[in-house]
Formats: C-alpha cells, sequence, structure tokens
C-alpha cells in the first residue's frame, strides 16, 4: 500500500482488538499507542477519546485533543495524537502532534503522510503555529518533521532522557 492512500479516522468499536495489538507492539518500544486505554471498556474508551475532542471533564492538566489511527486498506499502520493547545509541559517536551507507526509499516512514508494530516487537524483546531518534538537522536522522526515544513526552534536538555528537538511547523500549507 501506498502512503497516498493514508486516511486518519477515529477508532471505531471494530478495531479494537487490532488496536490492542498495536498497543503491545509499540510498548515493547516503550511507547503508549493506546493513551491511558485499560483493558475491558472499549466503548468508554472511545466515550473517554471523543470527550478528550470536546474538552469535556478533562483530568488536571489535559488539554483538548484529538486521538485518530492512521488507516491504509483497512490497516491500522499507526496512530496520531494533535493536542489543541499546550500546557507549559507540553510547550517544553510534548507539543501539539504525536505520531507513531507501527513496527512493520515502516520505511513506507506514512510518518510523513500522517503529520502532514495531523498538521490539517490543528490547523481546524485553531493552531497555527504546530509545535513538534522528537527525540534528539531519533533522526528518522527529525526528517520527517523537517519533510513537513518543520523548522528546528531548539534543542532542551531533558532529565533522565535524550535531549528533545523542538520544531515549529506552520499548518498552513
Amino acid at each position: 500500500m501506498r502512503a497516498e492512500s493514508l486516511v486518519l479516522r477515529p477508532l471505531t468499536t471494530a478495531d479494537e482488538h487490532e488496536a490492542w495489538q498495536a498497543h503491545a507492539e509499540l510498548a515493547r518500544e516503550g511507547f503508549d499507542f493506546l493513551l491511558d486505554a485499560r483493558p475491558g471498556d472499549w466503548p468508554g474508551y472511545l466515550r473517554r477519546l471523543a470527550d478528550d475532542r470536546a474538552g469535556v471533564d478533562l483530568p488536571p492538566r489535559y488539554v483538548p485533543a484529538t486521538f485518530l489511527v492512521a488507516d491504509v486498506g483497512g490497516v491500522i499502520v499507526g496512530r496520531v495524537h494533535v493536542r489543541h493547545a499546550l500546557t507549559e509541559a507540553l510547550a517544553r517536551v510534548g507539543g501539539h502532534i504525536g505520531y507513531q507507526v507501527r513496527p512493520a509499516h515502516r520505511r513506507r512514508g506514512y510518518a510523513t503522510a500522517m503529520l502532514a494530516a495531523a498538521l490539517d487537524v490543528a490547523r481546524a483546531a485553531g493552531v497555527e503555529d504546530a509545535l513538534v518534538t522528537c527525540d534528539d537522536d531519533n533522526v528518522a522522526s527529525a526528517r520527517t518533521i523537517e519533510r513537513c515544513g518543520g523548522v528546528l526552534q531548539d534543542v532542551v536538555p531533558a532529565a533522565g532522557r535524550s535531549a528533545t528537538r523542538r520544531y515549529r511547523v506552520p499548518t498552513s500549507r
């Protein structure tokens, strides 16, 4: 499948099994594919994602955010998380957009397609200049951000881990 056929869409009830598979795959690499999900209440998790998007009943220090999966030909190849605003912590390290590609689907252009589509989601949420971050030693992610128009703002130290590269990426192209 080609990156041009990638579509960002919300999770559905039919996605539960595949989404948990993706979660397990990325957990082995230290990533959280399904943010704060708990097994056993998929409908509740989907409702919480809808509430997060609408900014309803957000926990302290959370901001409205849109969680979407990247679908290519009916297969979930990754996910994006678009934060509509930034807290102080997100402005330092997390940024407006986080994305992950499942290991079996890497090096096919999906990350670039996902970030480009996520920038459209950010623009629709009122973000004009997205902050997108990656670990300083994550060359692939840095290239993805730069391909999408990212300009390196700075590199900030992070306690107990790699420094963080912070890019500004215009949401209008």
